[in-house]
């Protein structure tokens, strides 16, 4: 070889070498940073007095005050920076990220800080100014004989009722009432479960009467019994699955996909938040605490992904979209509109799931029902409002249209309006009736899955049929004051939701807040009762002028006078007040 081909070649092998050195100096760098801040120890006491444990870096020297002063250095510096943008906080996934990892690196205080706020104590205490109010005028003006015009059965032509409160049941005190099995050939069978029997049993009023015997057993046998076979539910926006099990009743399933203190992320619409399987066991409880029985009994079930929902899939497009998680847990996604792939897949632990188990509702065949659109829809879009939301006089319009000029219809809408508002529910689009009932039948409570996703906020829109109708149901007020004067709706609930086995079923925060809208319920039904007062008065008023002075011109002196006293003689019988002529 000659000379220059040997320079060329030990050249060569010199930059080789110089590049791997300065390679491995950049990764002794790197390590010995990420060692220094694995290894803060925050120094208690003065600077000689410190007992902690000494930080060791990569070259064994003692770097305990120079690695916490300088990480505190680099914090404070980073806090100072992040200040500004801490109104919002960070998400869930967030959330997990940095409490494990402040754990893992003991980092100091400042950043401990600015970690997910998912503790109750880590958000301001919302103030309830009706905590101490006993709401004495309601209660009074309930316990009055003329309290509200009864308006008996349900022949109420809205188009003329003002009365704020509305009684809508007979002398006996009870409504109408008529049950399926009147209607249908409900054929005795010794094979009968505990769901048929209450399919049977469904009434023109309610989906089951008070102290039912059926609901208990229906509510276990979904969370014990063998599944038979799972599938998916087509429609909807979110993965749903129809659980059939080896008595032949039929179950909606919705799957956990968040802890119970997750909230509705504030960038989110509505209409985009994810559904929580927690809160349609707790609307269940809620309607049932309120009276209404209008929703089906639902449980809550700790299943197996693996051996009883994947191995009774009947679907092999569902089926497909089961997976093994990188860490190791059983996952899957199923198909619908929104979050319904591989990253936002619901995964158990390592293959335990939790999920909600909505009893089924009769087949269409044995009893259809008909969808109504909500009149107090939302629009469902990112910039449009709906009607009613620009519209003050929107409930004159409402109450002009059947189904809602006469009946029981009206009341039903605005008992719907206190129930979605007292758990948050914004999506309420459609809801449903017995066909075999007519417009007497009340609507169906189904879908609460965006319900109980702020408990920090209230959404005082969700009670607009309320705010610009002003009417109630008297037993719905009676049931509200009794709830926020005697034992608090969040007691009756926790009461009622410790008997699932999923429990505890709501964050402590959601019952809180449960107590907190039941006030502000009270306070709309008394601001309607004091806009009718002051309403009625200036009428008096103007009726009480015009017969005065509306007939002075009149030949007939004699004769007018007397007309015009008996007709204030009449006002003061209806209004209670003396009238001077």
């Amino acid at each position: 070889m000659k000379l220059r081909d040997r320079v060329v070649v030990g050249f060569c092998l010199s930059l080789v070498l110089v590049t791997v050195l300065f390679v491995v100096d950049l990764q002794n760098e790197n390590n010995r940073r990420l060692a220094n801040v694995e290894n803060v120890v925050v120094v208690s006491g003065s600077g000689d007095g410190g007992t902690g444990d000494v930080g060791i870096g990569m070259h064994g020297r003692s770097d305990r005050t120079r690695v916490a002063s300088h990480a505190q250095s680099v914090w404070n510096a980073a806090w100072s920076t992040l200040m500004p943008f801490r109104a919002v906080a960070p998400d869930a996934a967030a959330t997990v990220s940095y409490q494990s990892r402040s754990q893992r690196l003991n980092v100091p205080q400042p950043y401990q800080q600015y970690r997910a706020r998912t503790a109750a104590e880590d958000y301001p205490a919302v103030p309830d100014p009706h905590v101490d109010d006993r709401f004495t005028d309601l209660v009074v003006r309930l316990s009055e004989s003329d309290s509200s015009v009864p308006h008996r059965g349900s022949a109420i032509d809205w188009t003329i009722v003002k009365d704020v409160i509305v009684d809508d049941t007979y002398n006996d005190g009870t409504t109408s009432n008529e049950y399926v099995v009147e209607y249908l050939e409900a054929a005795s069978k010794s094979n009968n479960t505990s769901l048929t029997v209450f399919h049977s049993r469904i009434s023109k009023r309610e989906l089951y009467p008070e102290n039912d015997t059926y609901v208990p057993l229906i509510l276990k046998a979904m969370s014990g019994l063998p599944i038979l076979s799972v599938s998916q539910k087509e429609g909807g926006t979110q993965l749903k699955l129809i659980i059939e099990y080896l008595n032949g009743d039929k179950a909606l399933m919705k799957p956990m996909r968040f802890s119970r203190e997750q909230q509705t992320l504030p960038n989110h619409f509505y209409f985009t938040d994810y559904e929580r399987h927690n809160a349609e066991i707790a609307a269940f409880h809620l309607d049932r605490a309120l009276g209404f029985r209008r929703a089906m009994p639902v449980s809550g079930r700790l299943v197996n992904i693996t051996s009883e929902l994947m191995a009774q899939v009947t679907s092999s497009d569902l089926l497909k979209t089961f997976f093994v998680s990188p860490d190791r847990n059983m996952c899957f996604h199923g198909q619908c509109s929104y979050y319904c792939d591989t990253s936002h897949a619901i995964c158990g632990n390592p293959d335990m799931l939790e999920g909600s188990f909505a009893a089924y509702l009769p087949s269409q065949d044995v009893l259809e029902r008909k969808t109504w659109r909500h009149p107090w829809r939302r629009s469902y879009h990112k910039r449009k409002k709906a009607k009613w939301e620009t519209d003050p006089n929107y409930c004159e319009i409402i109450r002009n249209v059947p189904p809602y000029n006469t009946g029981r219809r009206m009341l039903d809408i605005m008992d719907l309006s206190v129930f979605d508002f007292l758990m948050g529910n914004m999506d309420r689009h459609h809801y449903e009736t017995f066909i075999l009932f007519g417009n007497d039948s009340f609507p169906i409570h189904l879908d609460h899955g965006r319900a109980f996703g702020k408990a920090f906020q209230d959404e005082p829109s969700i009670l607009a049929p309320i705010i610009q109708c002003c009417h109630i149901r008297k037993s719905t007020l009676e049931k509200l004051l009794s709830f926020h004067n005697e034992k608090k709706l969040s007691e009756r609930l926790r009461e009622s939701m410790a008997e699932d086995p999923l429990t505890p079923i709501l964050w402590e925060p959601h019952l809180v807040a449960l107590d907190r809208r039941v006030g502000f319920v009270l306070q709309k039904i008394r601001e309607c009762l004091l806009a009718a007062a002051a309403a009625a008065v200036k009428s008096n008023e103007d009726a009480a002028s015009f017969l005065i002075h509306g007939n002075s011109g009149d030949k007939d002196e004699e004769t007018d006078n007397k007309h015009s006293n008996s007709t204030i003689k009449k006002e003061e019988v209806a209004t209670g007040t003396k009238i001077n002529s």
